[in-house]
């Protein structure tokens, strides 16, 4: 279990590294959405862990994160 956790870590570090370094050419709420995203990912596996709980919590982080950046 210790060992799944650890690797979930990983790859939602990895995928953080990967959104902000793609962060240079995109919009305000494009930003917000992608951080939105990141943020909710690394709730949704703290909160349900493994790869369902990751996903459903960026799908919501995401989607929070585009309607707060909204113009």
């Amino acid at each position: 279990m210790k060992t799944i956790r650890k690797y979930s870590m990983s790859v939602v570090a990895a995928a953080t590294l990967i959104v902000l370094s793609a962060c240079a050419g995109m919009t305000h709420q494009e930003k917000g959405t992608a951080t939105g995203a990141v943020i909710g990912g690394v709730a949704g596996n703290v909160v349900g862990g493994g790869v369902l709980g990751t996903a459903a919590g960026a799908a919501v982080g995401g989607v929070i994160g585009h309607e707060i950046t909204k113009p």
